[in-house]
C-alpha cells in the first residue's frame, strides 16, 4: 500500500499566511513607535484630567494629609455662585473679542503681506514677533505704555488734548487695555497662517476670477475666502482655546482685578487654588472649562465643519 504525500499548500493559501504575517510584524512595530508617545499622552494629558476630577470631590488646602471626599459639593457651590456668572461673562467676553478681532485683524494683514510690497518680509517678522516673546515679557512692556503718569499712551492722549486712563487700575478699563495687549500678542500667529493658506491656493482659481472681471475686493470676498475656510476653521478651534486659556498677561498685569473686572476662569482655578488654598474648588471650575472646552469643540466640529471647503 503506498502513501500520498500531502498537498503542498495552494498558492493563494500561501499568499493570505504571508500578509498575515507581515500585518502582525506592521501591527508590532507600530505598538514599538507607538508605546512611548501613547505612555507619555496618557502620564502628562490623560493621568491629570482623572486626577483632577478626582479633587474637584473632595476638599483639601495643600496641608492636610489627605483630601476628604465632599461628593458634588464644589460643583454646587461653584455653580450656584453670582461670581461664578460674572467670571463666565468676563471669560466669554475675553474670547470673543480676542478670537473675533484676532482673526479679522489677521486676514487683513495677510492679504496686506501677500502683495509682495517691498519691505514686507521685514513687516511681517516685526508683526509676528510678539507671538514668539514671553507673555510676561510683552506684559510689563504694556504696564509701562499703559502707565497714566509717563507711558506711551500718555502721549497719545496729550495729543488730543485728553488725559490717559487709568489702564490697569481702573474697572472699567482694566479689561480692554488686557484684550488689546492679547490681541497685539496673538495676531501675528494669525496672520502669518492666513499668510500660508493664502500662498497655497489653486493660482488657476485666482486667475479665472480676475479673467470674469473680478475687482480684488470681489475676488478675495467670493474666492480667497472661502478656499481659506479651512484656515480659518484651524484658527477658530487653537485660538479659542488658547483664549479660555489666557494666564500670563492677566498675571502681570492686574492679577485679576481690580475689583474682580479681570477674572476670567483660568485666573480663578490659580487663584482659587494656590492664592486661597481651596484646591477642591480650584479643581471643579477647571474641570467646568475642561468640559466648556470640549463641548465648544465638539460643535465646532459638528455644525463649523460642515461650511468649510476643502
Amino acid at each position: 500500500m503506498t502513501t500520498v504525500d500531502a498537498a503542498p499548500p495552494a498558492p493563494s493559501a500561501r499568499r493570505r499566511s504571508a500578509l498575515r504575517r507581515r500585518q502582525r510584524r506592521g501591527a508590532a512595530l507600530f505598538a514599538l513607535f507607538a508605546f512611548p508617545n501613547l505612555a507619555l499622552i496618557a502620564v502628562f494629558a490623560y493621568w491629570p484630567v482623572l486626577a483632577n476630577l478626582y479633587l474637584s470631590l473632595t476638599s483639601w488646602d495643600f496641608i492636610a494629609p489627605e483630601p476628604i471626599f465632599v461628593g458634588l459639593a464644589n460643583y454646587t457651590r461653584l455653580l450656584t455662585s453670582a461670581m461664578f456668572l460674572d467670571v463666565m461673562a468676563t471669560t466669554l467676553t475675553w474670547v470673543v473679542v480676542v478670537v473675533g478681532v484676532s482673526l479679522v485683524l489677521g486676514v487683513a494683514l495677510a492679504a496686506l503681506f501677500s502683495m509682495k510690497v517691498p519691505g514686507t518680509t521685514v513687516v511681517t517678522g516685526i508683526v509676528f514677533t510678539p507671538h514668539v516673546v514671553s507673555g510676561a515679557a510683552i506684559a510689563a512692556v504694556w504696564l509701562f505704555i499703559f502707565d497714566p503718569n509717563y507711558g506711551l499712551a500718555r502721549v497719545a492722549f496729550d495729543l488730543v488734548g485728553m488725559s490717559s486712563p487709568a489702564w490697569t487700575t481702573d474697572a472699567e478699563w482694566a479689561l480692554p487695555a488686557l484684550l488689546v495687549v492679547s490681541i497685539w500678542k496673538g495676531v501675528g500667529f494669525v496672520s502669518i497662517v492666513y499668510l500660508a493658506g493664502m500662498q497655497g491656493l489653486p493660482s488657476e482659481v485666482l486667475e479665472a476670477a480676475r479673467i470674469d472681471g473680478a475687482n480684488r475686493w470681489r475676488t478675495f470676498t467670493r474666492v480667497v475666502l472661502p478656499l481659506l475656510s479651512p484656515t480659518t476653521f484651524f484658527l477658530v478651534i487653537t485660538q479659542t482655546i488658547g483664549a479660555f486659556q489666557a494666564f500670563d498677561v492677566i498675571a502681570i498685569m492686574t492679577g485679576g482685578g481690580p475689583a474682580g473686572a479681570t477674572t476670567t476662569l483660568s485666573w480663578l482655578i490659580y487663584d482659587q487654588a494656590f492664592a486661597r488654598s481651596n484646591v477642591g474648588y480650584s479643581a471643579a471650575a477647571g474641570t467646568v472649562m475642561f468640559v466648556i472646552l470640549m463641548v465648544i469643540t465638539v460643535l465646532q466640529f459638528r455644525f463649523v465643519e460642515k461650511k468649510v471647503h476643502y
